[in-house]
């Protein structure tokens, strides 16, 4: 598949695993910058950038495999799949009825936290 010379700086197979796991580190950090971004084009980006990086992973993890690079220790049993994908469901459906809850209630979460007219920043000893 690929070839081994003498000037590469290391073995290829350990070249392809730091490929990889830097794959995984970064899809990490779009997962974040997707969750923490306030504007809807840049969450847009990172929701793209998570989509390709995840895919490239794949298909780098799959190359590897084929060729007897990466092996798995054991295969995940089914039910302890569908017990880890319930329990996110069920944390995902309690996330939509908090929220729903919160933002259908006339509550403190919808006051102003400042009231009109005023700046934000003006008893603020920081602000300049």
């Amino acid at each position: 598949m690929f070839s081994q010379n003498n000037t590469s700086f290391m073995p290829e197979e350990d070249l392809l695993y730091t490929i990889l796991a830097d794959m995984k580190r970064t899809v990490g950090e779009y997962t974040t910058a997707t969750t923490e971004s306030n504007c809807p084009s840049v969450r847009q980006l990172f929701t793209d950038l998570t989509s390709d990086t995840l895919r490239l992973q794949g298909d780098l993890y799959r190359l590897m495999s084929q060729n007897n690079m990466y092996s798995t220790t054991t295969k995940a049993l089914r039910t302890d799949l569908d017990k880890q994908i319930q329990e996110a469901r069920k944390t995902q459906q309690e996330c939509q009825q908090f929220i729903q809850q919160k933002s259908s209630s006339a509550g403190v979460y919808s006051q102003p936290m400042h009231q009109q007219g005023q700046p934000s920043h003006q008893n603020n000893p920081y602000y300049m």
